[in-house]
């Protein structure tokens, strides 16, 4: 029996995602400022070491290390022609986590590093073309969709989905960063991209999920209500990966130290704004994802 689509898991169920990767990588040794992509060539066993305590922790879904796999990104360390092989090699490994369990791969494609015309240099038919070749890379493996996150205006996630589109993927994520208001009463874009503006795009542009990860203050509670906004303004199913709280500065940096159980503790709250993918992001590791399994396990057993 042919395992269900993404978007046909969900229907039936609601599925959690992995963590932060970043963080784990720099604690398996990548140094600072290094490409943790190109780990997928030089050193898969610790990547896969990573992804399968994601698996082991409960995660449904493992998303590929390919943040900064585009041409553009790689270009920064010297590695770009390696590409196809980079992005290839990552979703072969995420695959490998799960062994024999039944899981989903969601390819990452992350922000380009550059402003898109006309508010920065970037012509927009460039950025189609660098995106196109990285989703091409990533659905020719084998992805069950492509995540595109970390999002932050309308022209960068527009390419994305039209690159995403030109390569044939069976299923489009689009995930925006928000950032909380000084005033704490609402969310939007470093670019003042709003999540109503967001959904509506999105749905009008054929994504099949919207999502949200990262941003300034980014927590469990956020989501549920950015997920609310997305679920007043648009059909599309939701997904959501926040940060493991609040980031508190030691030593001139930002430092997430909430526990996996006070992340976990507002998963109920996600799930009644209509969230069907749960992950976590900055500052997460596999015990956030483990409590966040144990949360929604609670919540499938008593609504089916």
């Amino acid at each position: 029996m042919a395992k269900p689509t993404l978007l046909e898991a969900i229907a039936q169920r609601r599925l959690v995602c992995d963590g932060a990767m970043g963080t784990q990588l720099m604690l398996a040794g990548l140094e600072q400022g290094a490409s943790g992509e190109a780990w997928n060539l030089t050193h898969p066993d610790r990547v896969l070491a990573i992804q399968q305590r994601y698996a082991e922790a409960g995660a449904d879904c493992i998303i590929s290390n390919t943040f900064g796999g585009s041409r553009l990104m790689l270009q920064r360390h010297g590695v770009a022609d390696d590409v196809v092989a980079i992005n290839q090699a990552a979703v072969r490994i995420a695959r490998e986590a799960f062994g024999d369990k039944e899981g989903y791969v969601l390819g990452d494609i992350g922000p380009l590093g550059a402003i898109l015309e006309p508010y920065g240099e970037l012509p927009y038919t460039e950025a189609v073309a660098v995106l196109t070749e990285q989703a091409q890379a990533l659905v020719d493996a084998g992805v069950d969709a492509l995540i595109i996150e970390t999002q932050t205006g309308k022209e960068e996630i527009q390419a994305g989905l039209e690159a995403a589109k030109a390569a044939g993927a069976p299923c489009i994520i689009c995930s925006f960063a928000y950032d909380l208001s000084a005033d704490k009463t609402f969310y939007k874009t470093m670019m003042g991209f709003a999540p109503e503006d967001a959904a509506e795009f999105c749905e009008e542009h054929g994504a099949d999920i919207i999502a949200l990860n990262c941003g300034t203050g980014m927590d469990m509670t956020g989501a549920a209500m950015v997920a609310e906004i997305y679920r007043d303004n648009c059909d599309l199913p939701i997904m959501v990966q926040p940060n493991a709280g609040l980031p508190v500065l030691e030593n001139m940096k930002a430092v997430y130290k909430q526990p996996p159980e006070e992340t976990a503790a507002k998963v109920p709250e996600v799930i009644a704004a209509g969230a069907s993918i749960i992950g976590s992001c900055c500052g997460s590791t596999p015990e956030h994802t483990a409590a966040i399994r144990a949360k929604v396990d609670a919540y499938n057993a008593t609504n089916g």
